[in-house]
């Protein structure tokens, strides 16, 4: 949420990553895709100002940078330049965590992890990790990692919040059976379980003009939200919490979880959310959250971060086809 797609305000954005830091957070995960490249360079010039081995740094590569077709996806080319782009933007030495964003249905797996693998042994990255891998991708790249001896995936990115469980069925059991980290997006649910949804208000946000299919009351999937929601805040209101709280403290109770990742846009954001890690469900509440949203599924479909082309491609799904 720092740049374009958010705070402007390098500056302000500085701060609020300084003030994290002062609050015993030690990792920040960013994106070379996220306003174009310029979260990234507001990263890098808040890490300028701290002790850079304080700090966990995670960035990921695939998704369309500029309007070159080839600068995209999970090839050896384009991770090797894009890694050295964002090294540069990042004004850093060396990633921490290098992710790959998103599956690439084009790419032998293979390739992409002899990459990897090359930049880890070259000082570049320390580890890499998967971003919303289905379970069976992340089983064929730990497979595949063993097979040619490569380095493999260490950390998987879901997303995973109240609204969205779908991966609680096969991805992480998977991560654990792999001793994998598991650091979710968007445990807000992209603000649905921010408080800014329910009777009477109207989101307004940057998100929801980049993505409105994910905020149109009028599509089925968005009004089970909205009902959930009004649960989910009622139920918050009787535990003595806000509803913030109940949500990143939902995905802090699962043990396959490392940590979520938050996504503050400005201070008031980030200290609604710090107050989280010292909040524990009772069992109770959990139990409520459940018969709510049941384990293991998402309120909307369109909500599970990626989709592959055998669902989405009406031609790799039907013999005959208009």
């Amino acid at each position: 949420m720092f740049g374009a797609w958010g705070n402007t305000d390098h500056d302000d954005s500085v701060k609020i990553i300084h003030k994290a830091l002062d609050a015993g957070i030690n990792f920040i995960d960013t994106a070379d895709v996220y306003s174009e490249g310029e979260s990234e360079e507001i990263v890098g010039k808040a890490l300028a100002k701290v002790e850079r081995s304080s700090v966990v740094l995670a960035t990921k590569v695939h998704g369309q940078m500029g309007e070159n077709p080839l600068n995209a996806g999970n090839s050896r080319r384009w991770i090797i330049a894009e890694c050295e782009n964002s090294l540069r933007r990042l004004d850093t030495d060396y990633i921490d965590l290098y992710q790959i964003h998103r599956p690439d249905e084009t790419t032998d797996i293979e390739e992409t992890l002899g990459a990897l693998s090359d930049l880890v042994h070259q000082g570049k990255i320390r580890y890499f990790g998967s971003s919303t891998f289905p379970a069976e991708q992340i089983v064929a790249a730990q497979w595949a990692s063993e097979k040619r001896g490569y380095e493999r995936f260490r950390t998987e990115q879901p997303p995973y919040s109240i609204l969205v469980r779908s991966i609680e069925r096969d991805v992480l059991p998977t991560a654990q059976t792999y001793g994998m980290g598991v650091i979710p997006w968007s445990p807000l649910a992209g603000g649905w379980l921010a408080g800014k949804f329910g009777e009477g208000k109207k989101n307004t946000s940057r998100r929801a003009a980049r993505l409105p299919d994910r905020y149109d009351m009028t599509i089925p999937g968005n009004q089970r939200k909205l009902v959930a929601v009004d649960q989910l805040s009622a139920l918050a209101d009787e535990a003595g919490i806000t509803l913030i709280e109940l949500a990143l403290a939902f995905v802090l109770e699962h043990p396959a979880v490392t940590a979520p990742i938050i996504g503050p846009r400005t201070m008031k954001h980030l200290d609604s959310q710090l107050t989280a890690p010292n909040i524990h469900l009772e069992a109770s509440v959990l139990d409520r959250i459940d018969e709510i949203v049941p384990p293991g599924t998402n309120v909307r479909r369109g909500d599970g971060g990626w989709e592959p082309s055998v669902l989405s491609n009406m031609r790799r799904r039907r013999r005959h086809h208009s």
